[in-house]
């Protein structure tokens, strides 16, 4: 008996021709990378989303309405999403909170970002980045959210930014199921971050708002609840602000036995502090090396042994391009930091960094 394999078909096979085709002639780029520039939000691509709007919120703080890729696969209310962007060529990543409600009929997201002095990705956030910006997604992630049963009596403490989650839970109709209570601090009316969204909440009865102006009437003491909630202690509390805030709130919840019905929204970042060289350690190459801050991590690495990705050693060709897993490193061509904690996603080009610090590359 004779046995045909069988036969591919020509336009499977014509298809395959032309990408390998593709891939010789625009080496060392891939016809993914060109894909990247006409459909960066297609399926199969990474994970990014298109600015499609920045909406100003108050002086410091703005709205972003994104449109995500394909990949999107949902969020729920008080969920944040880690988003990258590039900010002077480097690629920066922060952790935003979701203010949009799940759901949307054209699939869109909403993430709210205040500006912080000296920072470099929250200020390009609000005041410089434009529609039509493509920006890094990760999928939605957090436990500060409602449980699947929804408690009778809510309480939210927030403070500044901290807003932004409940926001979130919020327009997902909250008020709707429960008898909210939102106690907001900000320095004053108009730092208010939704505030005439609130107040039309309140007006109508969907919740009762109590805004402290910290400019006038100082930081809120956790003890005066008793007075402005005294409720408090019997409700299922939400609190989100300044770290100062929340450990207040959680001794005062503890002293009365009833911490089970706190929870709290922390983030807690990795500090990094920059500096001129550092211990640079190989992952998966089990190699850990000192190296000065004018030594590129290629040479390091190369110099204690280390098997680097390399190609023409001038940045140009982004052949030795690999994760920085956490740490920081100085690009030898204009002086940027460039920092990043477990799970953020970051690369780099060895052939133009040096260490700015503790590193560790991933190989």
């Amino acid at each position: 008996m004779t046995t045909t394999a069988p036969r591919r078909s020509q336009k499977g096979s014509f298809r395959d021709r032309l990408l390998r085709l593709a891939g010789t002639v625009t080496t060392p780029l891939l016809p993914g990378d060109y894909l990247d520039l006409i459909a960066p939000l297609r399926a199969g691509a990474p994970l990014r989303g298109r600015i499609v709007a920045v909406r100003p919120e108050t002086p410091d703080a703005a709205t972003l309405v994104i449109q995500p890729g394909r990949g999107w696969r949902g969020h729920l209310p008080g969920q944040y999403v880690r988003l990258g962007v590039d900010v002077d060529g480097v690629r920066q990543w922060r952790a935003y909170s979701v203010t949009s409600p799940p759901g949307a009929a054209d699939g869109r997201i909403a993430v709210t970002v205040k500006a912080i002095e000296d920072g470099k990705v929250s200020n390009h956030l609000v005041r410089r980045i434009r529609p039509g910006t493509i920006v890094q997604l990760d999928q939605a992630q957090g436990e500060f959210v409602l449980p699947t049963t929804t408690p009778e009596r809510v309480l939210f403490l927030t403070a500044g930014s901290g807003i932004t989650p409940v926001m979130g839970m919020l327009r997902a109709g909250l008020a709707e199921r429960a008898d909210v209570v939102l106690v907001h601090s900000a320095p004053t009316r108009d730092d208010v971050i939704f505030g005439a969204e609130l107040r039309a909440l309140a007006a109508r009865g969907a919740v009762r708002l109590v805004e402290r102006h910290t400019d006038t009437s100082g930081l809120l003491d956790v003890a005066e609840l008793d007075e402005l909630v005294p409720d408090h202690a019997r409700r299922h509390t939400w609190a989100c602000g300044p770290i100062g805030m929340l450990d207040a709130v959680e001794g005062y919840w503890t002293s009365k036995g009833v911490i089970e019905l706190l929870h709290t929204e922390r983030f807690r970042p990795t500090v990094i502090t920059p500096g001129d060289g550092g211990t640079v350690t190989f992952s998966g190459a089990g190699v850990t090396v000192e190296a000065d801050g004018a030594t590129t991590l290629l040479d390091a690495g190369e110099n204690a042994g280390v098997l680097m990705p390399s190609g023409c050693r001038m940045g140009i060709c982004f052949g030795c391009v690999v994760p920085l897993r956490q740490g920081a490193v100085r690009d030898l061509r204009n002086g940027d930091v460039t920092t990043a904690v477990p799970g953020d996603g970051v690369r780099i080009q060895t052939c133009v960094s040096a260490a700015a610090g503790t590193c560790d590359i991933e190989l």
